[in-house]
């Protein structure tokens, strides 16, 4: 594939296709099915507990603003035999001088246990290093989040460390850990370690 100019960012707001799904820019039309899957109580327990500013007018505002953003690249994840709206990708925290950024993800309920996340994360992962030219690509998740550790696992995220007990949630301790990939580690195994 050829590289985006670096230049460039994150400007370009790609539409991204694989077998089972559609990643392409958010609009303020996503936001109804953004605040239900934001909402659900499985995203709620391994991302935090939605803010009360996280109202629909938020959301409006804030997913239909994704593609004016050139450190940022947020991508609906939908679908493709239905098109429906399942989850977002999100590449941020973007690091020119060091070609790196952070990754972060999540999917309702409609979108697990079909592959659908872990198909969208080679997908934007996979644009990260072969359009954008990144270097490393690194997230955090909840230590008990197995679900997702095993779909970044299975894209050749390994564990970098453990930030113990970083995290106090309903009054209990919890740990994060921090995992990446690089880009030679990507053009060795296209996320399929």
């Amino acid at each position: 594939m050829t590289q985006e100019p670096l230049a460039a960012g994150f400007s370009v707001k790609p539409v991204l296709t694989g077998e089972k799904t559609v990643l392409r820019p958010f609009t303020a039309a996503d936001a109804d099915t953004m605040a239900e899957i934001i909402d659900d109580p499985e995203v709620r327990r391994f991302t935090g507990d939605p803010s009360n500013e996280l109202t629909l007018d938020f959301l409006r505002t804030w997913y239909g603003s994704r593609s004016a953003q050139p450190d940022r690249l947020d991508l609906a994840v939908t679908d493709r035999a239905t098109g429906r709206l399942v989850g977002e990708v999100v590449l941020y925290d973007w690091d020119p001088d060091h070609r790196s950024c952070t990754f972060r993800t999540l999917v309702g309920p409609a979108g697990r246990g079909r592959g659908l996340g872990t198909e969208a994360v080679r997908l934007i992962v996979g644009h990260g290093f072969e359009r954008l030219g990144l270097h490393r690509i690194a997230l955090d998740l909840f230590s008990h989040n197995h679900r997702a550790r095993h779909v970044y696992e299975k894209a050749g995220f390994v564990e970098e460390g453990v930030a113990r007990q970083s995290v106090l949630r309903d009054g209990q301790w919890y740990d994060s850990t921090l995992m990446s990939v690089l880009a030679p580690e990507w053009a060795e195994h296209g996320g399929r370690p």
